[in-house]
């Protein structure tokens, strides 16, 4: 593992996923991973539950992360993986809870009602990480945007500056390959997953 990424979902993560592969920081594991290979959701159910966990043989194959459920567990991987730097993606707080209201609650909410068969595990994943990142209360507005607030502070406080990034993606290329050592790509910088687009996933995946 050579980058960990510490920032909570909404901030960007799939553009970063995106470019930190395109810079050879890849693949990188993301929720995507997750809902594409639902045995590793087992896995980190287990994780939430308090199990012990083989990092490695979770992420075999990963030279990175971005997004949940992996960011929940940055203080271990951090620990882990004493070589790896630390990606913290940012956003504004008003816009990020914005944009969880618009695309994640609501998944998160329906999720943990349905009883599709093959997607129970997902309600039960979504539930976990509600759990951890925002103690379940994820209605309560004003408590998601101080639990945000507080988990980019405590990420700040804890990892050495040297080892840190705190990067929102609007900054574009140069901060991002300056951080990794890398000389800066003449593409432009990917934007995925933007709200529309993820809505339009979900609609997809809740119809399937």
């Amino acid at each position: 593992m050579r980058l960990i990424g510490a920032g909570l979902g909404r901030t960007g993560t799939a553009s970063v996923k995106a470019a930190v592969q395109q810079l050879g920081f890849g693949p990188c594991y993301h929720m995507f991973e997750v809902t594409a290979q639902p045995e590793h959701g087992e896995r980190w159910l287990a994780a939430f539950a308090g199990d012990p966990v083989d990092w490695d043989r979770l992420f075999a194959g990963f030279d990175s992360t971005m997004d949940w459920p992996a960011c929940s567990f940055w203080p271990e991987l951090v620990e882990r993986y004493p070589a790896a730097k630390v990606v913290l993606t940012v956003r504004d707080p008003q816009s990020w809870y914005t944009s969880m209201a618009r695309t994640l609650l609501p998944v998160w909410r329906m999720a943990a009602a349905s009883t599709r068969p093959g997607f129970e595990w997902y309600g039960r994943l979504v539930a976990a990480i509600a759990q951890h990142s925002f103690d379940g209360r994820i209605d309560d507005r004003d408590h998601v945007l101080a639990a945000f607030e507080a988990h980019n502070a405590v990420v700040r406080a804890a990892v050495p500056a040297d080892r840190l990034l705190v990067y929102q993606v609007g900054q574009g290329w140069e901060p991002l390959c300056e951080f990794l050592d890398v000389p800066v790509p003449d593409d432009p910088f990917p934007h995925l997953n933007d709200t529309a687009s993820f809505q339009s996933v979900v609609e997809r995946m809740l119809s399937a």
